[in-house]
């Protein structure tokens, strides 16, 4: 997985920051994924409950994103079920999550994923050494 090692590699040290968009489609199953991910999130586990949601597609409308699913999910990665199932059910991030896809629609994002680094396009899911060069790239553009 080539997060990880990005994350390891160029955020941990200081040398980007990581900012995560939610770019969902308009299906309420992905939206009420990305909810559970910021309900995972309040409890320092977006990353991984992101990760899991990755992990766990079976593809479009196979039912990964049901809400006993995403329950499931938080219960696999040791949650504190309670509090995550309500802030599930409460729905609270649907405003930023109607944001960022609204935000993202503005920028013509048309595809998962999709990545911006200092407003250049890099569409797809690449290798990390074609992030790595990518990166590498524009910080010594920067004087980095």
């Amino acid at each position: 997985m080539v997060e990880p090692q990005l994350i390891r590699q160029y955020v941990d040290t200081g040398k980007v920051t990581l900012i995560w968009r939610d770019s969902c489609p308009t299906q309420a199953k992905s939206r009420r994924a990305a909810q559970a991910a910021r309900c995972a999130g309040q409890q320092g586990q977006f990353w991984e409950y992101h990760r899991h949601l990755y992990a766990n597609q079976r593809g479009e409308n196979q039912g990964q994103f049901s809400v006993a699913n995403l329950r499931a999910f938080a219960a696999a990665l040791k949650l504190d079920t309670a509090p995550f199932n309500a802030c599930l059910d409460a729905g609270g991030d649907t405003g930023a999550i109607q944001e960022d896809l609204s935000a993202a629609r503005a920028r013509n994002v048309n595809a998962t994923p999709y990545f911006f680094m200092n407003g250049r396009a890099i569409v797809g899911a690449g290798s990390f050494n074609q992030f790595a060069t990518a990166l590498d790239t524009e910080l010594r553009r920067l004087g980095q």
